[in-house]
């Protein structure tokens, strides 16, 4: 594995992570190959948009990243921005976008 391929990985975790804390769905379900119900396939939509916006993946990586197509993550992305006219959706998802702001100067820091 390349050093991109696990600084995707690395996004990809965290990014769902941060919905499945925030969801209260484990991060291992939003990370699964399955689809899963409903919900599961909505935090996972979350957390794709999160690492391409948050991070600035493109989309193919963060299709490489989620084991899913680029075109999957592309829908993805445009389901939730449009999602986000709703001001309380907006106000969430940027909690959360802040939140990979903060954490993305720490990736592969460490400190002592």
């Amino acid at each position: 594995m390349t050093r991109r391929q696990r600084f995707d990985r690395n996004c990809a975790r965290l990014s769902a992570g941060m919905v499945g804390y925030a969801l209260g769905i484990p991060a291992e379900f939003i990370l699964s190959a399955a689809r899963g119900p409903q919900d599961i396939a909505r935090a996972r939509q979350m957390a794709m948009y999160l690492a391409h916006v948050g991070f600035g993946i493109s989309l193919a990586r963060v299709a490489t990243a989620f084991g899913r197509d680029r075109s999957t993550v592309a829908y993805a992305c445009r389901l939730i921005e449009d999602q986000r006219d709703d001001v309380r959706f907006d106000d969430w998802m940027s909690v959360l976008e802040t939140s990979l702001d903060m954490m993305a100067p720490l990736n592969g820091k460490m400190v002592t």
